[in-house]
């Protein structure tokens, strides 16, 4: 099964189409974050790749990201409810619901005009180099489940 190639026009609309079906008040289907704190969780994805705001993993903790975690990520396997999430991906404060949409949204588009050519063996915060493939399945995966479990 190949999942939705968030580098395209149509999927990346989409998504964002669902993104603008939230409310402030649009609640999950399962798990502890709010909407706010969904978006701004789904933001660090991209944060990773375009602001230099969270420390490189070291040696060791890289090792065990790509030995253990990447397959889990990158794959076009769905995410299980509620499953464990790094540290960085942790929101626990409050954040602005439409600061964290309107980022989310802007991410979404900046990487769909960049294209699938520019993600082809970049090297990933945590992995090291993906494929496009790879990186398409890790963006469109981890929207689609956030995204579900608010039910847009």
């Amino acid at each position: 099964m190949s999942l939705p190639n968030i580098f395209t026009q149509t999927v990346a609309e989409n998504i964002i189409s669902r993104i603008n079906q939230l409310t402030p008040g649009t609640k999950p289907n399962w798990g502890k974050m709010n909407v706010a704190q969904m978006l701004a969780h789904c933001n660090v994805t991209y944060e990773l790749i375009y602001e230099d705001k969270h420390p490189q993993p070291n040696f060791f903790m890289k090792f065990i990201l790509k030995s253990f975690i990447k397959k889990v990520v990158v794959s076009e396997q769905p995410y299980k409810h509620s499953s464990q999430t790094a540290p960085a991906f942790l929101i626990k404060d409050d954040r602005d619901f439409e600061k964290e949409k309107n980022r989310l949204i802007n991410y979404i588009n900046k990487t769909k005009d960049l294209g699938e050519t520019y993600f082809e063996n970049k090297s990933s915060h945590s992995f090291g180099p993906l494929n496009k493939h790879e990186w398409n399945n890790m963006f469109y995966k981890h929207l689609d489940h956030h995204l579900t479990q608010f039910g847009v």
